[in-house]
């Protein structure tokens, strides 16, 4: 079975468990760590696009998560949800190709460190010079839900239904994009820049259209907490998603959303016991680039060819 086709089984194993999981279960607290997992697993998915496919280190991804929270914060009162969830993803492809300007013009640690000055320059412009849109460090709040169908979606479980919707569209969409001629080119930019380009593709051109597809879920994390704030857009956020997307493991469908679903796991248990569960996490994290340095989605790829290989 090839790793495409076992991401795929299990990505849909995981999404009928957590549904079936939402149905029986009564517990308020589980269901919103199913769907922080859902909103995260999209981002660290749509990072990984650039990350794991086209070999691109970016520290600035808080920037565009959080341009789509802000987004639908301003504009759902207005135009209504769903249009806004819209304009909110196209948001945050614009921001993304407004940094790739400047950030593409580097490459390697000095593109990772120029991606994270340009995030923190929006994160300062929001906290600062731009608090009469975006409300400075209080936020917003009272960020909306959808008002669909006559369907309540301020109800935790609906919106939780709602949320697994997205997100299979999402993953199809990234599926798609993977095994797609446009996906191929990302792998050949990845292993050779120069030889892609020689070979006739267009490379700068590549990696901004992979930049601009890869940070649009904000918005739904804004709707979850019916609150957006700079936080959002902090580097900090931007380096959760890096420790989810290896966690799981990069260049794979399945593992940044395993790595999400370990790491807020991890932190809603940790932080009940300890306010230094950052660290403990931290110890978790080094331990799993140590002994798992394809992350966890390498060990199902270890026991699938374990598996052919005893079947033969």
């Amino acid at each position: 079975m090839s790793m495409f086709r076992l991401d795929q089984v299990l990505m849909s194993t995981a999404i009928a468990a957590m549904i079936v999981f939402a149905a029986v279960s009564k517990s308020e607290e589980s269901l919103n760590l199913i769907s922080l997992i859902l909103i995260w697993g999209l981002f660290a998915i749509g990072f990984d696009l650039i990350f794991g496919m086209a070999g691109m280190l970016s520290f600035g991804h808080a920037a565009m998560f959080g341009a789509g929270g802000y987004a639908l914060a301003l504009l759902a009162p207005q135009l209504g949800f769903v249009p806004s969830l819209l304009v909110a993803a196209v948001a945050g492809a614009v921001l993304a190709f407004l940094l790739s300007v400047f950030a593409l013009r580097v490459s390697g640690l000095f593109f990772s460190l120029l991606t994270l000055a340009l995030a923190q320059l929006v994160y300062i412009l929001a906290s600062t010079k731009l608090r009469a849109f975006t409300g400075g460090l209080d936020g917003i709040p009272g960020v909306l839900r959808p008002a669909l169908f006559g369907v309540d979606f301020f109800n935790n479980r609906n919106y939780f239904y709602f949320l697994v919707v997205v997100f299979v569209i999402g993953v199809a969409i990234m599926a798609v994009l993977r095994v797609s001629p446009f996906g191929s080119a990302l792998k050949a930019v990845q292993a050779n820049d120069v030889r892609a380009e020689q070979i006739g593709y267009h490379v700068q051109r590549l990696r901004q259209c992979a930049f601009m597809i890869s940070g649009a879920s904000g918005a739904l994390l804004a709707s979850l907490m019916f609150y957006v704030s700079p936080q959002m857009l902090h580097w900090s956020t931007s380096g959760d998603v890096l420790i989810m997307t290896l966690l799981g493991g990069k260049g794979t469908l399945l593992g940044p959303v395993l790595g999400v679903a370990v790491f807020e796991v991890l932190k809603e248990e940790l932080s009940q016991f300890t306010e230094h569960w950052y660290g403990i996490l931290g110890i978790v994290f080094i331990l799993c680039t140590i002994f798992l340095p394809k992350g966890i989605a390498g060990l199902f790829a270890a026991f699938g060819r374990i598996g052919k290989g005893a079947s033969k």
